[in-house]
């Protein structure tokens, strides 16, 4: 059998590189080495491209990044692979797929698929298209809307709107939502960014800290009830829904300080719902995935709201994280899917895709 040679490319120009090379972590130690060459690529905070040549199990070990040689992705399409380059010296690899670890800006907002597939490179997870819409909440929320599939009352606001009347946004905001509010950078992940209004002087500061991660920002009214979290998989009509999990933070929100930080934040896989429930928000995940043309794999939020038990759709992601805590990979778990079958699954639709 031959082996396919995979390049897993993780940390990036993000808020979130430290916890891409977490999941990178999980997918490189999980990945079959009998069926697969792993080449680590490393993105560095500053935007550079570094090869890992150590062996694997070292990889989380040191600062070996400024010692490896820069690798880029060859435009050509002839070549499907990096350039590792040494000084003067350029050596060409061939590569059969890209594993994109890579979360949040740069990496999950059709970028970094758009490179490839100008160097007709195959890669996993979804399109440009895809990738860009649900990076993009405003954007994700105008096609959830067309299905009928409830969200909380919105509003999205341009930074330039907000400079320019910070008064009048203001009360346009206060005319959409009611307080207690979710202020969120429109294009970032791991609740980055994100803060949760109460009054108007909490909304002004939620909206000035969204707008130094984003240029738009959307504001959501709260919604009191549990969060609930879905994963996919698949590609066109052959996409399976996880069972449901449960986040339980340990602060206010699940904010990136209880996701990452706090160990009392808890997830609880599977939630403990009524069977109809359980089948409503699967239902509604895969929808979700399908309208936005998703391919490979996601992972699709809600709310179920206190007292009206209303579903409630919050946001999708489509490069959820692999780190130990994820619920992604814990959610395949409990149907019977480990992280190593999951990962070749994975691999497998990438590769599906790309053949035909």
């Amino acid at each position: 059998m031959n082996k396919k040679t995979i390049a897993v490319v993780y940390g990036g120009v993000s808020s979130e590189h430290e916890i891409s090379k977490l999941s990178a972590e999980t997918v490189i130690q999980n990945l079959d080495n009998d069926k697969y060459t792993v080449l680590p690529v490393y993105i560095t905070p500053e935007g550079e491209w570094k090869l890992y040549e150590g062996p694997l199990e070292a990889i989380g070990s040191g600062r070996w990044d400024r010692y490896a040689p820069t690798c880029i992705v060859s435009p050509d399409r002839s070549h499907k692979g990096l350039l590792r380059i040494v000084g003067d010296k350029v050596r060409h690899i061939h590569i059969d797929l890209v594993f994109l670890v890579l979360h949040g800006a740069n990496g999950e907002d059709g970028t970094i698929q758009g490179l490839l597939e100008l160097a007709h490179m195959p890669y996993i997870g979804c399109g440009v298209l895809t990738s860009a819409v649900s990076m993009n909440k405003a954007f994700t929320k105008l096609i959830v809307e067309k299905l009928g599939i409830e969200q909380a009352p919105y509003i999205a606001a341009h930074k330039y709107e907000l400079e320019e009347d910070l008064d009048g946004m203001i009360g346009k905001i206060e005319q959409a939502c009611n307080y207690p509010m979710f202020v969120k950078p429109a294009c970032a992940g791991s609740s980055v960014g994100i803060t949760k209004a109460h009054d108007q002087k909490e909304l002004v500061e939620g909206l000035k800290l969204a707008c130094e991660h984003d240029k738009t920002v959307v504001v959501e009214q709260g919604i009191i009830g549990r969060e609930l979290e879905c994963a996919v998989l698949g590609s066109g009509s052959d996409i399976k829904a996880s069972t449901v999990g449960e986040i339980l933070p340990a602060e206010e929100f699940y904010s990136y300080s209880a996701k990452y930080k706090n160990a009392a934040s808890r997830t609880v896989v599977p939630a403990k719902l009524q069977k109809g429930k359980l089948e409503e928000i699967r239902k509604a995940a895969v929808e979700i995935f399908k309208a936005l043309d998703g391919t490979g794999l996601a992972r699709v939020d809600f709310f179920l709201e206190k007292g009206t038990h209303k579903v409630i759709f919050n946001e999708i992601n489509t490069l959820p994280g692999f780190t130990s805590i994820s619920m992604y990979p814990m959610l395949f778990a409990h149907e019977g899917l480990p992280v190593k079958a999951l990962l070749e699954e994975i691999v497998d639709l990438g590769l599906e895709r790309f053949d035909e």
